[in-house]
């Protein structure tokens, strides 16, 4: 397997439904809100673990067949959950072994506590925190439970939450070449990588993640050493006659890529090629018009 040798940027954009994308435990499990402009916050650690379930679930990724997950709950035998150091020790504290079994330290590397000096490794791949591309708004929904509220009692439970309406949350991430070096990540782990980001987040199916849909991915691959353009993410707009925070689906805006065809245009040179995914009730629109991505120089759809 060939290790990675370019540079590519990651857009990631899916949105939620009446659901929670990820709760603050600090905060009673609301969903994280910037509280000055209103834009939805989920963590870089929430979208890994989507990743890692769906690797561990679907992929045979499940310490079977030299095919491992490092960052993964596992009971130990008097009942408790392994730490970092007892994960380590199934892997003889080899670091090597690490390497050659788990994928999410290739991908996001990690720290390999050992009985002498830990070993760090970092990711090739990183992610910002994710943002939703608009002001969201949250909504407190109260209901009873299933069962009575205590022994030998006819009242029942109540169950409370906070959960959005609408959100269209876009994550922003790098493939570094350089550091794909030190954890052999291979270009087959980066292909794992992009199924692991759309079909995990479609597989979500718990309560609070339910109704989750990638709408949106794009991979920039760079043919100039250690060039890359930057906060691509930021070069896509909502189009929309509604106030933001109206939006409750995907039929009630666009997405103006203007800027990010622009940009794209003027480090043509620099670009190798893009791949995308995107899903069929996405709209976007480029110097006002409609457009499909097909349509697009170098962009190129993935087949999953």
């Amino acid at each position: 397997m060939s290790v990675v040798d370019k540079r590519s940027e990651l857009v990631f954009l899916y949105d939620i439904k009446d659901a929670n994308p990820n709760g603050d435990p600090l905060d009673a499990n609301k969903p994280r809100i910037d509280e000055e402009t209103g834009i939805n916050l989920v963590t870089d650690v929430r979208l890994k673990r989507t990743i890692r379930d769906y690797f561990f679930e679907y992929k045979g990724y499940n310490g079977e067949d030299n095919k491992d997950i490092f960052v993964r709950e596992i009971g130990a035998d008097d009942g408790t959950i392994q730490d970092g150091k007892m994960r380590a020790k199934d892997f003889k504290e080899d670091p090597e072994k690490v390497l050659e079994s788990c994928i999410d330290v290739r991908l996001f590397g990690g720290v390999i506590p050992l009985s002498g000096d830990s070993i760090t490794y970092t990711g090739p791949v990183q992610f910002q925190m994710g943002r939703s591309l608009h002001p969201v708004e949250l909504k407190y929904i109260k209901g009873t439970g299933a069962f009575a509220s205590g022994s030998g009692k006819s009242k029942k439970t109540f169950r409370e939450e906070y959960v959005v309406p609408y959100s269209l949350i876009g994550f922003y991430g790098i493939v570094n070449e350089n550091a794909a070096k030190e954890t052999n990540l291979s270009e087959d782990d980066v292909e794992l990588l992009i199924e692991g980001m759309w079909k995990g987040t479609k597989n979500l199916i718990t309560r609070s993640k339910m109704g989750q849909t990638p709408r949106l991915l794009l991979k920039v691959n760079y043919s100039e050493e250690n060039f890359f353009i930057g906060e691509l993410k930021e070069y896509i707009n909502l189009a929309t006659d509604k106030r933001e925070e109206e939006i409750r689906d995907v039929s009630d805006y666009k997405l103006d890529i203007t800027a990010l065809v622009d940009i794209l245009e003027i480090n043509k040179d620099k670009v190798d090629s893009i791949d995308y995914l995107v899903n069929p009730r996405i709209k976007f629109i480029n110097d006002g018009d409609d457009v499909e991505l097909e349509d697009l120089d170098k962009f190129t759809k993935i087949k999953l």
